[in-house]
């Protein structure tokens, strides 16, 4: 049940109004993820929902969609959310989501344009990598080339997204090439922010089981530093970007926009 459910938000939405819309997650086979791996997926009813919203505050100006994957309730059911979200908080300027790439694709550019006009305003996406190799070895269950599709696609329709990506998922020794290639393929679209991740072994993963067998050495710390700053080197934003180290699993805490402030980043990270 949602309400025992622990409830993960980007850092970015600590203030924001959460409001439950799925428990575990609808694809749970993320080699390093652990967070869902016990709880069964389901959609929270709408009738829950429905009281959520009753007992917040009219006046709320911003809404996070808990769950892994709020977008995997389908077009139909996310424009009744959203259109009850306004119902209920007719101030509420943007309604907020983690979102997958698996589950952005089953929607149309024309239903996302709807969405965004009903207060769908920013998603936040773990696109990872932009290697095919890692993406596959991490079983993330999308390829490079879907994800840019994706990515333009909400260019298209006009919703904005930040980009997760997790430096040291390549293993050790492939950190250049990885920053290089995520590099290449964020800037292929139009993102507000890329938010870093250190990679993280977790207990009771098929990435711990991977480090036990020996098939995946993660790579020291000054090679993930490397990683930042190559992955800086390399980003050639088509307008300003932000980048953004300061999420609590990172090895190092800096934060600006691109491309004005790269020297500045490149020299943090290398000082």
């Amino acid at each position: 049940m949602y309400k025992n459910d622990t409830v993960y938000y980007p850092q970015d939405e600590m203030t924001t109004f959460l409001l439950p819309v799925t428990s575990g997650c609808s694809y749970n086979k993320c080699a390093f993820c652990s967070m869902y791996k016990d709880d069964k997926y389901s959609v929270v009813s709408f009738s829950d929902i429905e009281m959520q919203l009753l007992n917040g505050y009219i006046y709320t100006e911003k809404v996070f969609l808990t769950g892994a994957e709020p977008m995997s309730i389908g077009f139909d059911k996310m424009k009744q959310l959203l259109d009850m979200i306004h119902q209920y908080m007719p101030y509420c300027a943007c309604v907020a989501s983690y979102a997958s790439i698996k589950n952005i694709a089953k929607y149309s550019v024309e239903e996302l344009s709807i969405l965004h006009d009903a207060g769908l305003r920013l998603l936040y996406i773990g696109f990872e990598t932009g290697r095919d190799d890692i993406l596959k070895m991490m079983n993330k269950g999308h390829t490079v080339n879907e994800a840019i599709e994706q990515a333009k696609k909400l260019n298209e329709a006009g919703i904005p997204f930040n980009s997760i990506i997790m430096y040291g998922i390549a293993g050790k020794g492939e950190s250049v090439n990885n920053a290089v290639a995520t590099a290449k393929m964020i800037n292929q679209f139009i993102t507000n922010k890329v938010i870093t991740m250190n990679l993280i072994v977790f207990d009771g993963t098929e990435l711990n089981n991977m480090v036990k067998r020996g098939d995946f050495i993660p790579p020291c710390g000054n090679e993930r530093l490397v990683e930042i700053r190559t992955l800086l080197e390399n980003l050639e934003p088509k307008q300003p970007m932000i980048f953004d180290t300061t999420h609590p699993t990172n090895i190092i805490k800096i934060k600006g926009t691109l491309p004005q402030d790269k020297d500045r980043l490149i020299d943090e990270v290398t000082n």
